[in-house]
């Protein structure tokens, strides 16, 4: 099989830690053909969707980091492959957040014709953290305003600590607690984050959430779901100082068994994700209330493996090749 990886470069990130780098090893062991590209490189031409790669498949049975030093080496040739994205048999879209949403729209037209993982309009649908109030009964009390006086009102009136979120970014960036003990700090963050100085069209909306005071002790709970069904799971405890789990932050990891109210969670969410075609996402849970889904680029993978001695990376691709073959009317 072709399989490609659009993702951001390569040569920054930590293999041993990188979901990506899981899957990709992963694809070269078992024979198929990989390749890498990036957002930018996705073009039309001659009514075709077109994307230059770089052919990253190396001699199988390497140790992780002799294999990233291989695909690294194999980025760094000018030797460009210009594939019709039909081509391929799967396309794995990994790059962080913020999404590309021109990219998102030169895939769409060839979205059936080739496997997506996760679907470009899925991706779009589900980017934004506002995707977990499709769930209501199961989200903590959310706000979402572009309004300074609105957002410390309700901050006010709710009694208790919250939690700014900005909507478009990750990895715990930008997430603060704020409470009225210190309104003139809080009515200047708020103003900060919405550009309040700025005309009311042109101010940026942003998530006031309730801070879920279990997380201070117990953290959060990272769920990999793959076809809405649970793979794997992790504990996710704060360092001291900080209240957000976010392993980019220092938060440190601890194995998981999930619970009964966390498999009700993933079976609420199952068939909305599976619709948009969010085959394979990260969703984070404060006791029993879901907080995030992250489908653009869920991470977990190597850190789930150490915890439970796993190999996750092989269930999903097991996945891939079980939908491109049904893809190619190769049913089982």
């Amino acid at each position: 099989m072709k399989i490609a990886f659009l993702m951001d470069r390569l040569e920054s990130i930590d293999p041993a830690w990188e979901t990506t780098s899981h899957l990709m090893y992963e694809c070269n062991q078992r024979g198929h053909t990989v390749y890498f590209l990036e957002a930018h490189d996705v073009y039309i031409r001659g009514n075709q969707v077109v994307a230059r790669m770089r052919n990253i498949t190396v001699q199988p049975d390497l140790s992780m980091k002799r294999y990233w030093r291989r695909l690294i080496k194999c980025l760094r040739k000018d030797e460009l492959i210009f594939e019709s994205i039909t081509d391929l048999d799967a396309l794995f879209l990994r790059k962080n957040p913020p999404l590309n949403y021109q990219t998102m729209e030169f895939l769409q037209p060839v979205r059936q014709k080739v496997f997506m993982i996760n679907d470009c309009a899925g991706q779009i649908l589900g980017n934004s953290k506002l995707y977990t109030l499709n769930f209501p009964d199961i989200i903590p009390e959310t706000h979402v305003s572009r309004d300074p006086r609105r957002l410390t009102k309700i901050i006010e009136g709710f009694g208790g600590a919250m939690v700014i979120k900005p909507l478009q970014r990750y990895g715990g960036e930008g997430v603060i607690k704020v409470s009225t003990r210190d309104r003139e700090n809080l009515i200047s963050l708020i103003n900060y984050y919405t550009r309040a100085s700025r005309e009311y069209s042109q101010r940026e909306p942003i998530m006031v959430q309730e801070y879920l005071e279990t997380a201070q002790k117990d953290g959060d709970v990272r769920i990999m779901l793959l076809n809405g069904e649970i793979i794997g799971a992790m504990r996710r405890v704060a360092k001291e100082g900080d209240f957000r789990t976010n392993v980019k932050t220092g938060a440190r990891v601890y194995r998981h068994r999930v619970t009964g109210p966390e498999m009700e969670i993933c079976r609420k969410i199952k068939p909305r994700l599976i619709k948009d075609g969010l085959y394979f996402v990260g969703i984070d849970i404060i006791g029993d209330r879901l907080v995030e889904i992250n489908c653009v680029s869920p991470g977990g993978i190597p850190r789930i493996n150490r915890l439970d001695k796993t190999r996750l990376e092989k269930k999903v691709i097991d996945f891939v090749e079980k939908k491109v073959s049904q893809h190619n009317g190769h049913p089982e």
